[in-house]
């Protein structure tokens, strides 16, 4: 008995296979000295993709000293420095999550059948010779790497792939840090983008160009703002940061005129404190002024945090978007967590309905679910128009809804991707999924129903998949139903699906999975192919 075991990255497996086809080297005279020790076989291991481990037993009568030659003859010849590097580059190409995990699918796919003709080679098998093989499918080719520049007038590193959400974000933080320089590129690049938090960019740009002495470039900016938003809701705030930057006219930036907002946010914590009332007309004055995004949001804090009648009722006017988009945003993220105690859910409801900003819609959703207001949240989920959106309600819910409730929103449901993702949140109901499995007429959603029964690991989702096989007719829900068995790892019924299908490549597709198990009885399968 020979036991070999091979670890052969995906990325090599063809050059491991032309490389092993090599004849092999003549024997060495008997008067020659000793072969050198096999030495270690390496392991190249790629960050992102799973190596494929082989493990099978032979009960083959074959020469273990001279197979042994040739595997290292075969390894001695690849460069796996130049491996190593083409892997490497290889990583840094997957930009495009999605479309990464696609191509790392169909690669392994190819691997795991060029795995096993290699294992044929390296092992000297017999059998390989007496009948002609089908030549090697080559490995696709691996896209071109994109170009991904960074720019940024003070030298700041900024990525044109980085999302308008994203640099909004790192130019507030860079705000927060006294990173000015930092902020006005991001501020910037977000401002000539366009989009829906351009206004919101402009205004930044203009107070971080105030913050760095840069007045007449500010009130550019602001000028900008006045001229291509004139709808804006950040125009209040725009008309405060005017009136400090004329104010401020003729004075001299400092290092210690930016620690301001620190002192603010001391004085005001100490006033809260000591003094709620007196605290409430100066916060309504830091709010409407030109201030740090740092103090604002301490501001929204404090009056989320008083129970008073006066402060709830600021608090709710900001939510209700009597301010710029950013605070109400926050207003909104504060009353889902005070709305346990204080029956806010009526008040985001009545926020939904009145606005058609999806940003503002997604803070109220997740303000319910802070609130654990699932009555509410059921309510969107059924109602609501748009696709996404209804998505993320029903998402929501999943975690709190039964599955009688996700089975009726199923049932309900007229858009095929929300139906998708119902099936996938249904993975407890698997008399439901294999309903639609079986009846449905969206080889889509039959596919779905599929993925979402091979994560339940009972006997009668099994001989339901594979009653299921014998009359489905789409390939790709076919495919599915044999991945769904390779996660239940079902081995007898993966063998059995294996010994009457006909059509060549999706046998092999169930070879591949089985190839991946670690069983007596897949082992004794493979053995059965060889052997033929």
């Amino acid at each position: 008995m020979i036991r070999f075991r091979n670890v052969i990255p995906t990325c090599c497996l063809a050059a491991a296979c032309a490389l092993a086809q090599t004849p092999p080297a003549p024997p060495a005279p008997a008067a020659a000295s000793p072969a050198p020790a096999p030495r270690a076989v390496p392991r190249l291991y790629l960050e992102g993709r799973n190596d494929l481990n082989l493990d099978m037993d032979l009960n083959i009568g074959i020469d273990a000293d001279a197979i042994q030659q040739q595997v290292d003859a075969a390894l001695s010849r690849i460069d796996f420095d130049a491996i190593n590097e083409q892997a490497a580059r290889a990583a840094e190409m997957a930009v495009n999550q999605d479309e990464n995990l696609q191509r790392l699918r169909a690669n392994a796919d190819m691997a795991r059948e060029n795995a096993t003709r290699a294992l044929q080679n390296l092992n000297g098998l017999a059998f390989a010779q007496q009948a002609p093989r089908a030549p090697m499918p080559p490995m696709p080719p691996m896209p071109p790497m994109p170009a991904t520049p960074f720019y940024g007038q003070n030298g700041i590193r900024i990525s044109r792939n980085m999302s308008v959400d994203s640099l909004y974000d790192r130019g507030q933080r860079a705000l927060d840090n006294h990173a000015f320089d930092q902020a006005l590129d991001a501020f910037t690049e977000v401002a000539n983008r366009g989009g829906v938090r351009a206004d919101a960019a402009l205004y930044w740009k203009a107070y971080t160009l105030n913050k760095l002495g840069r007045r007449d470039e500010a009130t550019a900016a602001l000028t900008e703002l006045h001229t291509k938003y004139a709808s804006s809701r950040w125009l209040d705030d725009a008309k405060a940061l005017e009136l400090e930057i004329k104010q401020s006219a003729g004075q001299k930036v400092t290092p210690e005129s930016q620690s301001d907002d620190e002192l603010k946010l001391l004085a005001l914590n100490g006033l809260v404190q000591s003094d709620p009332d007196r605290a409430l007309p100066i916060l309504d004055r830091l709010l409407k002024g030109a201030q740090a995004p740092r103090v604002k949001k301490e501001a929204i804090y404090v009056l989320a945090s008083n129970s008073s009648p006066k402060a709830q009722q600021m608090l709710e006017q900001i939510a209700r978007g009597n301010a710029n988009p950013d605070l109400q945003l926050q207003a909104i993220l504060y009353l889902g967590r005070t709305g346990k105690q204080t029956n806010h859910g009526q008040l985001l409801m009545e926020i939904y309905g009145a606005t058609q900003d999806q940003a503002v819609k997604r803070a109220v959703l997740n303000a319910l679910v802070s609130a654990r207001d699932k009555e509410h949240l059921i309510q969107i989920a059924k109602n609501e128009k748009n696709a996404d959106l209804r998505l993320d309600a029903i998402r929501m819910v999943g975690s709190t809804a039964d599955q009688a409730e996700m089975w009726q929103f199923y049932q309900a449901e007229t858009d095929p991707a929300v139906k998708a993702e119902l099936l996938r949140l249904m993975g407890g109901n698997s008399e439901k999924l294999i309903e639609v499995a079986r009846t449905d007429k969206d080889p889509k959603l039959r596919r779905a129903a599929v993925q979402s029964l091979g994560s339940v690991k009972a006997a009668n989702t099994s001989d339901a998949l594979v009653s299921i096989y014998g009359s489905e007719q789409d390939p790709q829900v076919k495919r599915a139903i044999i991945n769904s068995l390779a996660d239940q790892r079902n081995v007898p019924a993966l063998v059995g699906l294996a010994r009457k299908e006909s059509d060549l490549d999706t046998k092999k597709s169930i070879v591949r999975r089985l190839v991946d198990m670690k069983s007596p009885e897949a082992t004794q399968f493979l053995e059965e192919i060889l052997n033929k």
